[in-house]
């Protein structure tokens, strides 16, 4: 299993491409996915699906172009569709690009398989409504989208947002999973669970 991410788009929102026995998946393609593209050909990599965290615009910019491209199917939040009717969903606001649009259908929370790997759709609002991480047990590897950060988490100031939800969804879905899990966000570095347990500011004063 390998797991590969590139910043994409304007707010260069990290796309996890993550492959195993020459099928691959992609989370979260915010942006133009030339890139993308060109490492599936080059690996010669059949995208079986594009998985979405949750559905601000800076995380689904490139999804339309990925899914024409590649014949993937999207795989989206439902409690978070209601955010493509607004300008966090949509995009076009602050001087940002509007989104194309896409089908998608709604993620199967729970217990699930991809490329053949087993897959835990958990539901992790905070950020948004509908925010899900995708945990691969065998690939040691959650993909948090905008839940948490290294040392940090995500907003809760939009619409939608809560930063009570937020904690809980940290508290008792992100740090109940084993400490050695690589945590994959959607902006900057990766991170784990044991290192967020011991040093993110934000829980700092809770006890596990």
């Amino acid at each position: 299993m390998r797991i590969s991410s590139y910043p994409l788009g304007p707010l260069e929102t990290n796309c996890h491409v993550l492959d195993h026995q020459g099928r691959a998946l992609a989370v979260d393609p915010g942006g133009d996915p030339a890139e993308v593209l060109d490492f599936l050909k080059a690996e010669k990599l059949t995208l079986e699906h594009i998985l979405i965290t949750h559905l601000h615009f800076d995380h689904i910019y490139g999804c339309a172009r990925l899914a024409e491209a590649t014949g993937a199917p999207i795989l989206a939040p439902v409690a978070d569709a209601y955010l493509l009717d607004t300008e966090l969903g949509r995009g076009g606001v602050y001087g940002f690009p509007v989104v194309e649009p896409f089908a998608s259908s709604p993620v199967p929370l729970g217990q699930t398989s991809f490329l053949g790997l087993e897959c835990r759709c958990l539901p992790t609002p905070g950020h948004t409504p509908g925010s899900i991480t995708f945990y691969f047990p065998q690939a040691g590897a959650a993909f948090v989208g905008d839940l948490i950060f290294y040392r940090s988490v995500g907003r809760t100031d939009f619409p939608g947002g809560s930063s009570a939800q937020l904690k809980t969804s940290v508290l008792e879905q992100i740090f109940t999973l084993p400490p050695e899990t690589t945590l994959y966000s959607g902006h900057g570095m990766e991170t784990n669970v044991a290192d967020e347990r011991t040093h993110n500011p934000f829980f700092l004063h809770d006890m596990f």
